[in-house]
């Protein structure tokens, strides 16, 4: 009798540590789960919050400003020229995410090209490049303020 008492009991009790082990992974499995569903949100977020910048050129001798213009995505984004700007210009977009905010001024003229670009977000400036010279690029590219608050 009491080896079948022992038997019961150790049969139990293998039961039991069965479904507690089956328990605690399937537990452990909807933990998980519900990790990735909000790690997939949270970054669902980031790439499609909305933000808006100005760009803004000044000085003389810009022969073409070409921009991001909120358009395509982070990796591709669409870039809009303007031919002939009149300065000095300014252009308010709306990027999405982690696009990169862009505007790249260039001039070619023999009396000396002189500007500067600058980027500004919530009124701060982000980027700024001054530009001289006959043949002149200033490109000022940004770190989108998006993924900038999210960097430690």
């Amino acid at each position: 009798m009491r080896r079948s008492l022992r038997h019961t009991t150790a049969a139990a009790l293998a039961a039991g540590l069965v479904l507690t082990l089956t328990a605690c992974a399937e537990a452990e499995d909807a933990v998980k789960n519900k990790v990735k569903d909000e790690a997939s949100k949270a970054v669902d977020n980031t790439l499609n919050k909305e933000y808006e910048v100005t760009y803004e050129v000044t000085g003389k001798g810009v022969d073409s400003i070409e921009f991001a213009n909120g358009q395509g995505d982070a990796t591709n984004p669409t870039l809009e020229t303007v031919n002939k700007p009149q300065l000095p210009w300014t252009k308010t977009v709306t990027l999405r995410g982690v696009m990169a905010p862009t505007v790249i001024p260039t001039g070619l003229d023999l009396a000396g090209a002189d500007f500067t670009c600058k980027v500004t977000h919530e009124g701060k400036v982000i980027a700024e490049k001054k530009s001289t010279g006959n043949v002149a690029a200033g490109p000022c590219i940004a770190i989108s303020p998006i993924a900038a608050n999210k960097l430690p």
